[in-house]
């Protein structure tokens, strides 16, 4: 089982930017699918970002494309979320969740592992 502890949430203005980090633990980083998802309140949770293992490649969701970039650095096994011009609308709580395989579902229901979350609030 993988651990994840996710950081980088706090209060920002509408036009800002936050990067989320997310670190693992457990298993080595290389060894399975890393993804971004957040929840607004009663809201579902819904995909942000992932990166497979297997090639590198990272996808953002196309509501998010241009705005939001996962990245990694497997030497410190941490995966990023790097989020510019936040609107009040991005406000939630960001988790990071694995999977032991390359593929990105976007459905939470396929990912087993999950972090505490990081609350992200953005101020008009």
């Amino acid at each position: 089982q993988v651990q994840l502890v996710e950081s980088g949430g706090g209060s920002v203005q509408a036009g800002g930017s936050l990067r989320l980090s997310c670190v693992a633990s457990g298993r080595p980083f290389n060894s399975f699918a890393i993804a971004w998802f957040r929840q607004a309140p009663g809201a579902d949770r819904e995909f942000v970002a992932g990166i497979s293992f297997i090639s590198g490649d990272a996808t953002e969701a196309d509501s998010w494309k241009g705005r939001f970039a996962i990245y990694r650095d497997d030497g410190k096994s941490t995966e990023f979320l790097q989020m510019k011009t936040l609107n009040p609308e991005d406000a939630a709580v960001y988790y990071c969740a694995a999977r032991q395989d390359s593929t990105l579902y976007t459905k939470p229901r396929h990912w087993s592992s999950w972090g505490q979350g990081t609350q992200v609030i953005v101020a008009s």
